[in-house]
C-alpha cells in the first residue's frame, strides 16, 4: 500500500521526554519536567471535582456540539455561540482549519520558527509553506506582508511565538491585519494568552471585531492545566466558524474535558493565582540568566528560551543526567539554545542549580 506521496517525508511530532522513561532510563527516582509549557500548579479543584462528577457518565457520548460549554466560552467573552468552535486541544482546530481551507497548490504563510503544527497540516493538504524569519526571535510582519499572493490562503501568527516566547504588539498586528487582503484567513494563535502581563499584548477580541477574516485560538492545556483532556477552541466569524465545522469529527471532545473545561473557566482566582506565580518565575530566571550572563528572548508566556553558549544537545543531556527534562534547541534549530518551562519555585531553583553544573562540566569538556 502506497501513501500520499507528500506525506513520506514529514516528521513525527516530538513532544517532550516523559518523566516516566526519563527515570527508566537514567534509573533517577526525582525528575522535574520543564519541556511541555505543562502548568505546574495543576488545574483548578473546581475542574477536579467536574471531572469526578462525570465519571457516572463515562459510558455516554459526550454533547457533539458542546452546547454548554459554547455557551460559557461565548458568554465569558461576549461573542456569540456561533462564533466558537472547539477541537482536541487548538492543534486540532489548526487541522481543521487546514482540511476546511486548503487545497493542492494553495499558498500559507508562517515563520519560520514556530509551533510546527501549521507546516504539518498545511503540507498533508499539499499546500505550498511559506516561510518567514524570525527578526530577534520575533514575528516579521512585514517580511510576511511581502510574502502575499493570489494563491496565500493563510497566514499563522503564534503569539506569544513557540518557542521563542515573544510578541507582536497590538498597534503591529492591527497595522498588519489592515493590509492583509479580506480573502486571506489570519490565524492568531493565543494558547499562552492568559499568562501575559503586559499592557502591549493585542486584544484579539477587538481585532475579531474589527477584521473578520481572523479566528482566535485558546486553549485549555496552558494556563488552565487541563492538558492531559485535549480540549481547546476557536473563536472567529460564524461564517468561517461554520465552514470549519463541517470538517469537524462528531463527538471530537470528551464529557470530562467539556465539563472540567466549563468550571475551570468560571475559576478566575485560580487563574490569576498561576499568571502571578508564573510572572514571579520568569523574573527570577531572567535574573539569574543576568547573572550566569547568559541572553535570552523576552518571554511573555509560561517558557522562556535561553542561549546556554554551548552546544544545545550537550546541555539537554546534562540536564536530563540530573532529572531535568527542557526542550534542547537542537530539535528546534536553535544550536544553543533550550526552552525551559517556568516551574514553580522549588523547579526552578532545582533548574538554576543543575543548570550551573552542567554549564560548568559542559565548559571543561569542550576546553
Amino acid at each position: 500500500m502506497q501513501p500520499k506521496p507528500n506525506i513520506v517525508h514529514l516528521p513525527v511530532y516530538q513532544p517532550g521526554k516523559p518523566i516516566e522513561a526519563v527515570k527508566r532510563e537514567l534509573g533517577l527516582t526525582e525528575v522535574i519536567k520543564l519541556a511541555s509549557n505543562e502548568n505546574p500548579f495543576g488545574c483548578s479543584p473546581k475542574a477536579k471535582e467536574a471531572i469526578i462528577a462525570e465519571v457516572g457518565n463515562t459510558s455516554l457520548y459526550p454533547d457533539g456540539g458542546a452546547v454548554e460549554l459554547t455557551q460559557a466560552v461565548a458568554s465569558h467573552f461576549q461573542v456569540e455561540p456561533n462564533q466558537v468552535i472547539f477541537g482536541a486541544g487548538s492543534d486540532e482546530i489548526i487541522l481543521m482549519i487546514a482540511r476546511a481551507y486548503l487545497v493542492p497548490g494553495d499558498e500559507t504563510i508562517m515563520a519560520t520558527h514556530t509551533f510546527p503544527q501549521y507546516k504539518h497540516n498545511a503540507e498533508i493538504e499539499n499546500a505550498v509553506c511559506i516561510e518567514v524569519p524570525l527578526i530577534d526571535g520575533t514575528h516579521d510582519l512585514s517580511g510576511m506582508l511581502s510574502k502575499i499572493s493570489p494563491k496565500t490562503k493563510i497566514i499563522w501568527v503564534c503569539n506569544p511565538n513557540n518557542p521563542t516566547g515573544t510578541i507582536v504588539t497590538h498597534d503591529e498586528l492591527s497595522s498588519f491585519l489592515e493590509q492583509v487582503p479580506s480573502n486571506v484567513l489570519v490565524v492568531l494563535d493565543e494558547a499562552y494568552a492568559e499568562y501575559t502581563v503586559t499592557g502591549d499584548y493585542p486584544d484579539g477580541f477587538a481585532l475579531l471585531r474589527q477584521y473578520k477574516n481572523t479566528i482566535l485560538l485558546r486553549t485549555f492545556s496552558k494556563i488552565y492545566g487541563l492538558a492531559s483532556l485535549r480540549i481547546g477552541y476557536g473563536i472567529g466569524h460564524p461564517d468561517v466558524i461554520h465552514t470549519i465545522n463541517q470538517v469537524r469529527e462528531p463527538f471530537n471532545t470528551t464529557r470530562y474535558a467539556q465539563s472540567a473545561a466549563k468550571a475551570a473557566l468560571a475559576d478566575e482566582a485560580f487563574i490569576a493565582d498561576c499568571r502571578e506565580k508564573n510572572a514571579a518565575g520568569l523574573e527570577y530566571l531572567r535574573g539569574e540568566f543576568d547573572r550566569l550572563g547568559l541572553s535570552y528572548y523576552p518571554a511573555h508566556g509560561n517558557f522562556i528560551m535561553v542561549d546556554v553558549q554551548r552546544p544545545a544537545k550537550l546541555a539537554f543531556e546534562g540536564l536530563l543526567r540530573q532529572g531535568l527534562i527542557v526542550r534542547g534547541g537542537h530539535n528546534l534549530d536553535f544550536p544553543t539554545k533550550i526552552r525551559v518551562t517556568v516551574g514553580s519555585t522549588e523547579q526552578n531553583e532545582k533548574f538554576i542549580s543543575a543548570l550551573e553544573a552542567v554549564l560548568a562540566e559542559v565548559a571543561v569538556v569542550q576546553a
